[in-house]
């Protein structure tokens, strides 16, 4: 269990930069993820320089280059939607992915109502001032399956002056970002905004994102409060994975297109604290949020003429082994007639997502002087409540020359829901009550221990019918311990116990019916039952610092083995581009992580290896119709000891860096990282028959060289090898859609390929 401390004085416009050391006010301490005060020695962090060390600020790519073990599900297709994965463990923006990591932003939860998603596009990352990746800790609440991101925005007191960067690249890459903060006696104030996008490498892949933070408060004596905005709107094209076939012929083809999600979001908190005595304080982080965002998918599906009647419209389906076919209908149950011309056809979907949410994280915590150390007790609870309503119809479409889908206008309502509209209202309220103790045993030894229980209440309201009517309650006490042992100098050992627990999400809920499946884009159908997912998670770990031969070293070794029960996978369905839901045994991800800084003079050597082995751990039966070594009826046999798909089983980085001076003034950067990753199970290959996607290795460089005083010019390639590669596999099936690139393609083999060469520069003020 680490400690997770946010400096959050109240910060200023950069015109206040000047005053900024008018009066010295004593820094204040929020919390920024629940029990905040535990012990912090293995926290994996990343600093504000970190996150901006090929010149501009990039937190996915820091993320994945700078902390080990974690690696990308580029499912998507798109650079500002990946899914992260940190020991076996997802967190991320879209939907139909399992969160695994709990996610907060300033002291409070920043796992989005609909559906738990970490959307990481929605910050900008010109704001942020420290992120932490933390262990798996009962206090972190819901979600922590495999842990905790917890992200921390700058301030004027921690971050004075004005930063400033400008850069231009490949494919129409852009990004431009600005902060400013400074302090004036007991006020301070920090704003930042961020501007990116790009054409895309990929064809049809087109995204933009905007997105400001404002932070603004007062540090008294003995209390204080702080006033945080977030603004954000997003365009994210995401064409996913495209045939292995295709992608080989030319690496920029999408399958079908378009994927596109608009998001408006606002999120307004305040962070009040104040000191109780000399010994504790009270501190909180209140929150609301707003969110819009509609989806458009254009997607390949078997629709054909009906044998015995051309003039109308089929859908194909496979249940057990067996082909059928439905009489396609419209919303009055009508009969779909055939198009003129003799198109290929598909179908386009739209949605539409509003909710809003609101929380609040309060907690005590006393520290004060026992046996030598610190003794710190926290006590808090959470309160979280979100509602969604969500939309979505399938409109028959067709696909054009360039595997573009167009809406045909008849929206698809099939009796037996295969396809259906839906509309319903989603109410989910989480409640957490914990207990956080830093016992010292001695000196040299402490005793670290956490106790939360967490209640999750779900509701969902169907606004058409009676089929997604339901109410779903969970509750579970989770307990956790660590030792911690200064056993020298430099030098600490621990050992820890804890558990963690999510429940099912509102999507999973209405979307885990076989006979009901659905797509990304429409997740509500049916609302049979699930279990929450429980870990168990046993951890050994070291780490220490010291100096040897010039050398400042810094290093972390962590072993850890997490078993989870009633596994909530997606599992595909007889329906092309449709899925559901299950519970599917149980599973155990396990491994070792290495981390290790140096640093003489201005050269810094940073290296991190993690070795991840995801595997099921029960004998399960799992639909999974596109894989080719599937039976009869379409399903797979998934055995103890199977590898989990997308998880690479070794990742390694190398991060080189050089600073110095041209000269007696001019400073100047050069560096490079090596990232190397091995091959992974495709989605749908629970069994593990087919081959794995390939491994890789990556090489990028980048450099800078101050032109006048603070500001820098400053370069960057990524994949300097330009070498192909992929993030993610899965199975699909080509079908009917004609590919003219390759017209011989028959593999079944879906990738996510990962990008090409590319380069950036831009100018940067500030170091």
């Amino acid at each position: 269990m680490r400690r997770s401390l946010t400096i959050a004085v109240a910060t200023m416009l950069a015109c206040m930069a000047s005053t900024a050391q008018a009066q010295e006010v004593d820094q204040s301490i929020l919390v920024t993820a629940p029990g905040a005060g535990l012990d912090s020695d293995d926290a994996l962090g990343l600093s504000r320089g970190d996150l901006a060390r090929g010149g501009r600020p990039d937190l996915i790519g820091a993320l994945t280059r700078q902390l080990p073990g974690v690696t990308l599900q580029d499912a998507q297709g798109n650079p500002w939607q990946p899914a992260l994965v940190y020991r076996g463990q997802t967190a991320s923006g879209a939907q139909g992915q399992a969160q695994g990591l709990a996610a907060y932003l300033d002291g409070a939860r920043f796992n989005l109502p609909f559906g738990d998603t970490v959307s990481l596009d929605l910050v900008p990352d010109a704001a942020l001032r420290n992120v932490e990746l933390l262990d798996s800790s009962p206090v972190y609440g819901l979600n922590a399956l495999g842990g905790a991101l917890v992200l921390e925005t700058a301030t004027g007191r921690n971050e004075p002056g004005l930063t400033a960067s400008a850069s231009l690249g490949a494919y129409g890459a852009h990004d431009v970002s600005l902060a400013a903060g400074g302090a004036a006696g007991r006020w301070s104030a920090f704003a930042a905004v961020q501007s990116r996008g790009e054409t895309g490498w990929r064809d049809y892949s087109t995204s933009r994102l905007l997105s400001g933070f404002a932070d603004l408060g007062y540090d008294g004596v003995a209390a204080g409060i702080h006033a945080k905005l977030i603004l954000a709107s997003t365009g994210l094209s995401g064409n996913g994975a495209a045939p292995e076939d295709l992608l080989a012929v030319r690496r920029s083809a999408v399958f079908t297109y378009p994927d596109r999600t608009e998001n408006r979001f606002a999120r307004v908190s305040l962070h009040p604290w104040a000191d109780l005595s000399p010994t504790t304080r009270l501190q909180a982080a209140i929150y609301a949020q707003w969110q819009k965002s509609r989806l458009l998918n254009g997607d390949a599906a078997d629709i054909e003429p009906c044998e015995e009647d051309a003039g109308l419209l089929c859908l194909e389906t496979e249940s057990e082994g067996e082909e059928q076919a439905e009489v396609l209908t419209d919303r009055q149950g009508s009969p779909i007639r055939a198009l003129a011309g003799d198109p290929t056809y598909a179908v386009f979907n739209r949605g539409a997502l509003s909710s809003r949410g609101y929380g609040l994280l309060a907690q005590i915590t006393d520290r004060r002087p026992l046996l030598g150390g610190s003794n710190v007790l926290t006590i808090g609870t959470s309160l979280d409540y979100g509602r969604s309503a969500f939309a979505a119809t399938t409109e028959l479409g067709t696909l054009d020359v360039t595997r573009g889908v167009k809406s045909a206008g008849p929206v698809i309502a099939q009796s037996d829901n295969a396809i259906a509209p839906t509309s319903v209202i989603a109410r989910n309220f989480y409640a957490g009550f914990f207990a956080a103790e830093t016992l010292p045993l001695g000196p040299r030894l402490q005793l670290e221990a956490g106790l939360r229980y967490n209640y999750a209440a779900i509701r969902l309201a169907d606004q058409i019918g009676t089929a997604l009517n339901g109410q779903h309650h969970f509750g579970r006490l989770n307990p956790g311990l660590e030792l911690d042992w200064q056993a020298a100098p430099g030098f600490s050992l621990r050992a820890g116990y804890a558990e963690s627990n999510r429940a099912p999400t509102p999507a999973e809920l209405s979307c885990a019916d076989p006979e009901a499946p659905c797509s990304l884009a429409n997740f509500f159908v049916a609302d049979p039952p699930l279990r929450q997912v429980v870990a168990r998670t046993w951890e050994l770990g070291a780490s220490g610092k010291g100096n040897a031969g010039g050398w400042r070293i810094e290093w972390l070794a962590s072993a850890y083995r997490a078993d989870s029960r009633d596994e909530i996978r997606r599992v595909a369905s007889g329906v092309r581009g449709r899925a559901y839901f299950q519970n599917l045994g149980d599973a155990r991800r396990q491994g070792i992580e290495l981390s290790l800084t140096a640093q003489r003079g201005g050269l810094r050597v940073a290296a991190t290896y993690a070795f991840t082995d995801a595997t099921n751990r029960s004998s399960v039966r799992i639909a999974s119709p596109g894989n080719p070594v599937a039976e009869a009826d379409g399903a797979i046999l998934v055995r103890p000891g199977d590898r989990l798909p997308g998880v690479p089983r070794h990742s390694a980085n190398l991060n080189l860096d050089y600073a110095g001076k041209v000269g007696t003034s001019r400073r100047f950067t050069v560096g490079a990282t090596v990232s190397a990753r091995s091959g992974q199970v495709l989605l749908g290959d629970e069994s593990n028959r087919a081959p794995l996607v390939p491994g890789y290795i990556l090489i990028d460089l980048r450099a800078g060289v101050e032109l006048v005083h603070e500001v820098m010019l400053f370069g960057e390639v990524r994949n300097l090898l330009d070498r192909r590669h992929a993030t993610f596999g899965t199975f699909g099936e080509i079908g009917s859609v004609p590919l003219a690139e390759a017209p011989g393609a028959s593999s079944p083999r879906f990738l996510g390929p990962g990008a090409p060469r590319r380069w950036t520069i831009g100018v940067r003020r500030g170091f």
